[in-house]
């Protein structure tokens, strides 16, 4: 493959052996039909299944896929993808494809703009919720939203948690070697250490399909909220312009 990449495509994935294999064989084929080089990352965050050797079975042009032997966290394996990447643009999107790739599309406009950070929102005009979910669960959402922009500092942006975030090159590098979170709250970090360091973020809508296996409870979300408190420490201690 060239040295040269336009798009990296970087998909973090635990136990995913069932949903990866058609993920990537829709991303592979959208790719191919672009005039555009790629490649695409899979890096499997200590997975007890054989999400691994699913992928690599696949046989995929310009497929690479880390096998990572322990669980870190979506943070961890989402930035050790980033910075093993090679693309002028560096996007990452979730293995259950809930946010199809072909979406990156809304994006180029945007890069173009001199935008450096371009991330899908649901929460936005413009964004389609393919399954819709109940009242309650979007008015906890907008809450648990609201108290998340207010501890992070993250006015304006009403999806911080859609795993489907576009960077430029240099923006991820910059950004992503100053992460410390592995978990919950990495989403929140990149925004705002992408703040601190003057880069441009812009929402744009996606369409998103729920994902009926979703693992969010409500004890994911107070971990989430501490985790945003020690971003909220590490931006007063200015850890992040290190």
């Amino acid at each position: 493959m060239n040295d040269e990449v336009y798009l990296s495509v970087i998909i973090p994935a635990y136990n995913e052996e069932k949903r990866l294999p058609e993920t990537l064989k829709k991303i592979s084929a959208y790719l191919k039909t672009q005039s555009y080089s790629y490649e695409i990352i899979v890096v499997s965050d200590g997975s007890k299944d054989q999400t691994a050797v699913v992928a690599n079975s696949l046989n995929l042009k310009n497929l690479t896929v880390i096998d990572n032997k322990e669980n870190h966290g979506k943070g961890y394996v989402v930035r050790q993808g980033m910075l093993k990447a090679k693309g002028k643009y560096r996007l990452f999107t979730d293995a259950d494809n809930a946010t199809s790739v072909d979406q990156v599309e809304k994006m180029w406009s945007r890069f173009a703009e001199g935008f450096q950070v371009v991330i899908g929102s649901r929460d936005i005009k413009g964004a389609v919720i393919a399954v819709p979910q109940p009242w309650w669960r979007i008015f906890l959402g907008n809450i648990f939203n609201l108290i998340v922009q207010f501890i992070s500092g993250l006015w304006g942006i009403w999806d911080t948690q859609c795993g489907f975030k576009g960077f430029t090159g240099r923006a991820a590098e910059d950004v992503f070697s100053r992460c410390r979170m592995e978990r919950f709250a990495f989403d929140v970090e990149v925004l705002v250490i992408a703040g601190i360091l003057g880069y441009k973020t812009k929402e744009i809508p996606v369409t998103w399909i729920n994902d009926a296996e979703s693992k969010v409870n409500f004890k994911s979300m107070v971990k989430m909220l501490l985790e945003i408190l020690e971003i909220r420490w590490n931006v007063i201690k200015g850890k992040y312009k290190q």
